[in-house]
């Protein structure tokens, strides 16, 4: 499959976030646990050079938690404070708000030296689209202050929301970059749902994730939909189709149909905590 997506508005997004950069003292950029490289946009690294950072694996529950603890790990030898949390249910929230004390140490004991006391640390929320950043304001923020959707690019302006008198946030719409050097990025930014899937060919995509399960999750899917074990991806399709009565008119199997269900089942976790991308 071949991947290129970057609407208009993301580069207006883009303007955006680099003319309020010099606002703020940290960034804190969400990634989707599942795929922790691949759901980093590579210009944030440009574009938040000299502020402090903190990475959030989001969605930490539908990811296996040994991978967690290594990608974890990982962002920390990078130089990043990382802190594994659940937005929608609220886990690894509390910590939160200490590890932007501690990303931002240095900036509070230069405003305390020149006799700044009580300036809130302002912070940018980044992170690519779907990932999960307006979810992880409202949790943090224990009200419905930005708003939240289950499809990519639902935040297209920015929005300052007051934590308290320590923290102001700065929510961004996501953004993607404009071309992907490596297509198996695009394919995973595909299989979580972060490019719209009215732009792809959904078997296609979903012939794709069978590959990828069989290879590193062999069994899961014939457990889960009851079917037999098939030489090649459409063939499972097939049989998930069978399995999940997923017809068309004359009761032809509607593989669409079935593409759209597993998808589903893997972006919602009932095919239990599967990471894609390990390092």
């Amino acid at each position: 499959m071949h991947f290129q997506w970057y609407p208009g508005h993301m580069t207006k997004a883009k303007r955006m976030m680099q003319e309020n950069m010099k606002l703020i003292d940290l960034v804190i950029e969400l990634v989707d646990a599942r795929i922790p490289l691949s759901s980093r946009n590579p210009d944030i690294d440009e574009l938040g050079r000299n502020k402090a950072r903190v990475v959030l694996l989001n969605k930490a529950d539908l990811a296996e938690e040994r991978w967690n603890d290594a990608w974890s790990r990982y962002f920390e030898e990078q130089g990043f404070l990382a802190v594994k949390v659940n937005s929608k249910k609220g886990s690894g929230m509390k910590a939160i708000q200490n590890v932007i004390g501690e990303a931002c140490r240095e900036k509070i004991e230069r405003d305390r030296k020149r006799g700044i006391l009580n300036r809130p640390v302002r912070a940018m929320v980044v992170g690519i689209p779907n990932v999960g950043k307006s979810t992880f304001i409202n949790a943090l923020a224990g009200k419905a202050c930005a708003k939240t959707g289950n499809k990519p690019g639902v935040t297209r302006g920015k929005q300052w929301i007051r934590l308290n008198r320590q923290v102001e946030l700065l929510d961004t719409p996501g953004i993607l970059w404009p071309k992907f050097e490596d297509q198996s990025v695009g394919l995973r930014l595909a299989f979580i749902g972060s490019i719209k899937d009215e732009l792809l060919n959904t078997e296609e995509l979903a012939a794709e994730f069978i590959w990828f399960m069989e290879e590193q999750y062999p069994g899961i899917l014939e457990e889960k939909y009851c079917i037999e074990r098939e030489a090649d991806s459409y063939g499972m399709l097939l049989n998930i189709a069978r399995s999940r009565n997923c017809l068309v008119r004359g009761n032809e199997l509607d593989t669409e149909k079935a593409a759209v269900l597993l998808l589903d089942d893997f972006r919602n976790g009932r095919l239990g905590r599967i990471t894609l991308e390990r390092c």
